[in-house]
C-alpha cells in the first residue's frame, strides 16, 4: 500500500499547491507528471513529455472538439435561439408550470448543438429571464430550473465533456454520444415533472394566463422551431444513422449552422470573427488540458501509482454500489473547485483502473461521471452555471444555488436510477 500511496499523496499534494497558487490547470497537470517522472521514476522524463504531448495532440477524434464549439459560438451570436424560445412558447401554456417548461425544454435543445453547459446557461438565460419576470413568474423558479436544466448541456449529445471523456479514456466517442440519449431524455422528464408538481402545489408561483393560443399559432411556430430542429437532425442523425462519425458530424454542424446563420441575416464579418476567435480560444485551452492530462497519465503509469492505488481500494473489498457511492462525493467535492473537463481529466489516470477492476463499463461510467459534473456545476463556490447565471440576472449567488437545490436533488436521483438500471445508458450503445 505505502508504495502507492504515499507517493500519490505527494502528487496529490503537489496538484493542490500549484491549483492553489493560481497555476493553469494544464500547467499544473504537466509540473506534477513532471515531479512525479523525475522523483519516483528513473525514466527520460523530457522525451516521454515530448512524446505524450504530440501523441495527445495528434488525435483525429479531437478535431470533432472546436469544430462543435464553433457551432455552439454561431448559434449563440444569431437570433436561432430567440427563434427557438418563440417557437416552443405557445405549446407549453397547457402544462403545470406553463412557460417555465420553455427553460427546461429550450435547454434540451440547445445542449444537442453546442454541447457546452454555460453557452446553454447564457443562451436560454438571455431570453428567458427578462422575458418570464415581465410576465410575472417567480424568480426563484425561474432561475432554478435554468440553472438545473442547463447542466443538460454537459450530457446531450454533442457533449464537449463526453469527447474529452473518451480522449482521455480510449473509448469511442460515437457510442458515449449514444449512451447520453436516454439520461437526457430522462433528466428533461424529471425536471418536467418536478416543474409540474411544483406548480400544482404552488399555484401562486404560476401568474394566470393571459394569451391563448391556438392550433393554428402552435403549427405556425414550427416554422421558427425548424431551422433549429434542421440543425440537429444534421448533426445527431447522421452519427446515430452511422453516416458520419463525430468528427464529420461536427463539420456538417459548422456548416448547417453557418448556413442557418446567414439566411437569418446574423452573420456578418464581425460575428464570424467572434465566434470562430472565441472557439479557438476554447479549444485551444482545453486541447492544452488534455496535453497536459496525457504526460499526467503517462507518468502515473510509470510511477506505478494508479495500479497499486487499485490495488489499496480493491483491498477493502468494496462493492460497486459503494466504489460509486464513494466516488460521487469525491467528484461533487473536486466539481466545487474546479470545472468538469479538469475534473475528468484530472482524474481519468487514477480511477480509470479502479473502474475497470470492479468491472464496471467505461461508456455507462462517462454518463456516470458527467451527471454527477452536472451536479458540481450548480454547487457553491464554483458552480459555473450559477456565475453565469448571476451575470444574467444580477442576483446573489446563494439565492441562485438554493433556487437550484431540488435540481441538484434530480440530478441525484438520475445517479441512483441509472445505477440501479445501467440499461438506460448502455441499451442504445449496445443495440446501435
Amino acid at each position: 500500500m505505502e508504495d502507492s500511496v504515499i507517493p500519490g499523496l505527494c502528487l496529490l499534494g503537489f496538484m493542490f499547491f500549484l491549483l492553489a497558487g493560481g497555476v493553469w490547470v494544464a500547467l499544473a497537470l504537466l509540473g506534477v507528471g513532471l515531479f512525479g517522472m523525475l522523483v519516483f521514476t528513473t525514466s527520460p522524463a523530457g522525451p516521454l513529455l515530448a512524446t505524450a504531448i504530440w501523441g495527445s495532440s495528434n488525435l483525429w477524434s479531437l478535431a470533432s472538439l472546436p469544430m462543435f464549439i464553433w457551432m455552439g459560438d454561431i448559434l449563440f451570436r444569431s437570433r436561432l435561439s430567440d427563434d427557438m424560445f418563440e417557437g416552443l412558447v405557445p405549446w407549453m401554456t397547457r402544462l403545470p408550470g406553463r412557460l417555465l417548461h420553455v427553460n427546461i425544454i429550450g435547454c434540451g435543445i440547445f445542449a444537442a448543438v453546442s454541447g457546452s453547459s454555460a453557452a446553454t446557461a447564457a443562451t436560454i438565460g438571455k431570453m428567458s429571464i427578462p422575458e418570464l419576470k415581465r410576465r410575472g413568474y417567480a424568480e426563484k423558479a425561474i432561475l432554478g430550473s435554468l440553472a438545473g436544466s442547463a447542466t443538460l448541456g454537459l450530457l446531450i449529445p454533442p457533449s464537449i465533456i463526453l469527447i474529452v471523456y473518451g480522449i482521455a479514456t480510449d473509448q469511442s466517442i460515437a457510442r458515449l454520444f449514444v449512451a447520453g440519449v436516454l439520461p437526457g431524455i430522462l433528466l428533461v422528464c424529471l425536471f418536467m415533472g418536478y416543474v409540474i408538481v411544483r406548480a400544482l402545489l404552488r399555484p401562486q408561483d404560476i401568474p394566470p394566463l393571459t394569451e391563448v393560443y391556438t392550433w393554428r399559432h402552435r403549427l405556425q411556430s414550427l416554422r421558427r422551431l425548424g431551422p433549429v430542429i434542421l440543425l440537429i437532425a444534421g448533426v445527431i442523425g447522421s452519427i446515430y444513422s452511422g453516416i458520419a462519425s463525430p468528427t464529420d458530424a461536427a463539420a456538417v454542424g459548422v456548416f448547417l449552422s453557418l448556413v442557418l446563420s446567414w439566411m437569418s441575416g446574423d452573420l456578418t464579418r464581425a460575428t464570424f470573427v467572434d465566434g470562430l476567435m472565441s472557439a479557438t480560444r476554447t479549444s485551444c485551452m482545453i486541447a492544452f488540458i488534455l496535453a497536459g492530462a496525457a504526460f499526467l497519465t503517462m507518468a502515473m503509469g510509470f510511477t506505478g501509482i494508479p495500479a497499486g492505488l487499485a490495488r489499496w481500494i480493491a483491498s477493502f473489498n468494496l462493492s460497486p454500489y459503494a466504489l460509486l457511492a464513494a466516488l460521487t462525493v469525491f467528484f461533487i467535492i473536486m466539481g466545487c473547485f474546479l470545472d468538469g473537463i479538469s475534473v475528468v481529466v484530472l482524474t481519468t489516470a487514477v480511477i480509470q483502473p479502479m473502474i475497470v477492476a470492479a468491472g464496471i463499463d467505461p461508456v455507462w461510467f462517462g454518463v456516470f461521471i458527467v451527471l454527477v459534473v452536472e451536479m458540481a456545476q450548480i454547487t457553491p463556490p464554483v458552480g459555473f452555471n450559477l456565475f453565469v447565471i448571476q451575470g444574467l440576472s444580477n442576483r446573489d449567488i446563494l439565492f441562485i444555488a438554493k433556487s437550484a437545490v431540488p435540481f441538484f436533488l434530480i440530478l441525484v436521483l438520475a445517479v441512483m436510477l441509472i445505477t440501479v438500471f445501467p440499461g438506460i445508458v448502455t441499451y442504445l450503445p449496445d443495440h446501435m
